[in-house]
């Protein structure tokens, strides 16, 4: 049985107030609602009990007259089971007020229970077992008072009241639980968004943070592995290096200060940011690889990178920074050549080649992550990003951007 059937119906409170979800084989406790919904159901059988008793104490005997009562007290009785066997109870009861008027009360209670609970399948075929034994009561136990045709319209009337009240209460306990359980549906989704979204934030911080650390702590390693292999390297280039590992270290700094203060609240850390690379910026980037002893030869085609637009121009930035870092760290000592090309309609295009070294590379932890980084970046770019070893030897890194006219 579904949880809609077996919780949220089982009791009238359910509609106040929806319970948790309880333990299997337990049910819900019953509430102050709950018993007055319950014994009001009970008084009512009751006294429609009592008008029949009175309409037939003056026809029946004693004995028939106590028996009829005794039934009727039995029927109001089975009405606390209802819920527990809302069929049977029905069908039985029906039988029971054939022969025994005092319990048709008991029944027409327990006739809108079942259309409460149970699909209308069952609740058809009960009703028109209930219409023939109404019909059945009529010639079985007269009433002479009430001629056989408005007894009959009488039962008739009183059955299909009580089956439509039944189904309407039905019909509306299920789209309350629709709706409950849209709602329930609703926040799961939202909170499974907000999920994604967070996860999604921390993938781009991640990336960003590998693109712009990666470039500075290669800086270091270079120079700092350039000192601990030439300690009688002259003053100048000691000095120099010294000022490479001092600049990247403040630069890294610098960077990583910026990218953190994404994770803070709005507001917090906003002035003092510094402002995002550019393709105007390609110029810096390389005189910085240069500084740092790496020989870049830049061929750029781009008369205006002010005009590029902001986003693409950081992208076709932290390409250009990746192929210099890869280069510098698996290829130390070659001439790496950076090639821009593109305009306005037909895109832009960038390719980082650098010759295979010449002597052994020790091996550098994290190898190939930037790569993939840098290919996602391009293809949210709407663009796209291919690498690998060039023809002619080397390493190639080729990636084409959209620029819209």
């Amino acid at each position: 049985m579904t949880r809609t059937d077996r919780y949220a119906w089982l009791l009238p409170s359910a509609m106040a107030d929806p319970p948790a979800d309880a333990p299997p084989g337990r049910r819900p406790r019953r509430t102050v609602r709950d018993w007055v919904v319950d014994t009001t159901l009970f008084l009512l059988a009751v006294l429609f009990g009592m008008i029949a008793a009175d309409a037939t104490d003056q026809l029946n005997s004693d004995a028939v007259a106590l028996a009829d009562q005794v039934v009727g007290a039995a029927a109001c009785c089975a009405l606390w089971l209802r819920r527990r066997w809302p069929v049977g109870l029905a069908v039985a009861l029906g039988l029971v007020s054939v022969v025994a008027p005092l319990a048709g009360g008991a029944f027409l209670v327990s006739l809108f229970s079942l259309a409460v609970r149970r699909p209308f399948r069952e609740v058809a075929w009960v009703g028109a077992l209930s219409l023939a034994g109404t019909t059945a009561q009529v010639f079985v136990r007269p009433d002479p008072s009430t001629g056989t045709v408005p007894g009959i319209l009488i039962g008739f009337i009183l059955v299909l009241l009580m089956t439509a009240w039944g189904m309407l209460v039905r019909s509306r306990r299920q789209l309350v639980e629709a709706l409950r359980e849209r709602a329930r549906r609703a926040e799961a989704e939202a909170e499974l968004r907000a999920e994604q979204a967070q996860r999604l934030a921390r993938e781009a911080i991640a990336r960003e943070m590998h693109d712009v650390l990666a470039h500075r702590l290669t800086l270091l390693s270079v120079h700092a592995g350039a000192l601990e292999f030439r300690p009688d390297a002259p003053p100048e280039q000691v000095a120099r290096a010294a000022g490479v590992i001092r600049d990247s270290a403040h630069e890294a700094l610098q960077d990583l200060r910026q990218i953190i203060g994404v994770l803070r609240a709005p507001g917090e850390g906003a002035e003092g940011d510094r402002p995002q690379p550019t393709l105007a910026t390609l110029d810096a980037l390389v005189a910085e690889s240069r500084a740092a002893g790496t020989k870049v030869v830049l061929d750029s085609t781009i008369d205006d990178p002010e005009a590029v637009p902001a986003s693409t121009g950081r992208t076709v930035y932290r390409i250009a920074q990746e192929g210099l870092t890869n280069a510098r760290k698996h290829a130390p000592g070659t001439e790496v050549t950076l090639t821009v090309r593109g305009r306005p309609g037909d895109g832009l295009t960038i390719d980082v080649h650098n010759p295979a070294p010449t002597g052994p590379v020790p091996h550098v932890p994290g190898s190939g992550q930037g790569l993939i980084g840098l290919t996602e970046r391009a293809t949210l770019a709407g663009g796209r990003l291919d690498h690998g070893p060039a023809p002619g030897g080397g390493f190639a890194l080729h990636a084409w951007l959209p620029w819209p006219s």
